[in-house]
């Protein structure tokens, strides 16, 4: 791979590894770009500390440490700085509000729940509800229509178990937006290795009935999620199976 802009870190509480062995890991791994995007944090309107993210006293820290190491490790990578984020409305001014200043490459969307914590279920729990995969997709069409996120993470998080035809109809509507927007579809490296339902060949196989593209988002929560070949090839292998053209580099971050 050329680039991952799918990075986490220790900072959101279900990633393991410090900072700079992510960036070794992936010159090891023969990356040339490496985007850190960790859980973004919220500033709720209530009583509420998520362990899920990285809380909002800890930017100070992750933006100085991916700093000092963009700075250390210039020859050898390009390091972005950015988030993976929801899309909750109420509560992005606050969270404009508390990013002003901090020197934000990019956002990804990742719609864990269709609203805020933790009021909202994950959308990974298994649901049957036509409802709320509709919901779920309405939500992050609407996401990505502000122009906040380069792309969607996971697409198929929504664990749908219902009829095949309401999977097929809303996970077609979403595809169909992705490629007329000229997004990608995330194929997740940590849900493929992990055997997750995401990225799922069903969905795969809607992509591309569109048309799709496709961009492999390593999801690392372990530095040696960026230099394992073997899971890679794997996505690899999935592109080329449904014929999805990959996106090796993101444009617009230069």
């Amino acid at each position: 791979m050329f680039a991952n802009y799918h990075t986490h870190t220790f900072r959101c509480h279900h990633a393991k590894g410090e900072d700079r062995e992510y960036v070794e890991h992936a010159i090891a791994g023969g990356f040339k770009v490496l985007g850190f995007s960790d859980h973004c944090p919220w500033v709720y309107p209530y009583a509420y500390v998520s362990d899920s993210r990285m809380e909002p006293r800890e930017l100070e820290g992750y933006f100085r440490s991916l700093t000092d190491l963009k700075k250390e490790y210039e020859r050898d990578i390009t390091i972005y700085i950015g988030f993976e984020a929801e899309y909750n409305p109420e509560l992005l001014e606050a969270q404009d509000r508390l990013l002003a200043g901090y020197p934000v490459d990019y956002m990804i969307l990742g719609q864990h729940s269709v609203g805020a914590e933790p009021y909202s279920p994950y959308t990974g729990i298994p649901s049957d509800s036509e409802a709320e995969l509709a919901a779920y997709v309405d939500s992050v069409i609407e996401g990505m229509e502000t122009g906040r996120y380069v792309y969607l993470a996971h697409p198929d998080l929504f664990n749908f178990t219902g009829s095949r035809d309401v999977y097929d109809r809303e996970f077609t509507r979403l595809c169909k937006y992705l490629k007329d927007h000229a997004h990608p579809v995330e194929i997740n490296l940590l849900g493929v290795r992990e055997g997750r339902n995401y990225t799922s060949e069903r969905f795969l196989g809607i992509a591309r009935e569109l048309g799709c593209s496709a961009i492999i988002g390593c999801d690392a929560h372990t530095p040696s999620a960026l230099s394992d070949p073997a899971p890679i090839e794997r996505c690899r292998t999935l592109a080329e199976k449904f014929g999805l053209p990959i996106v090796e580099k993101l444009q617009g971050l230069e």
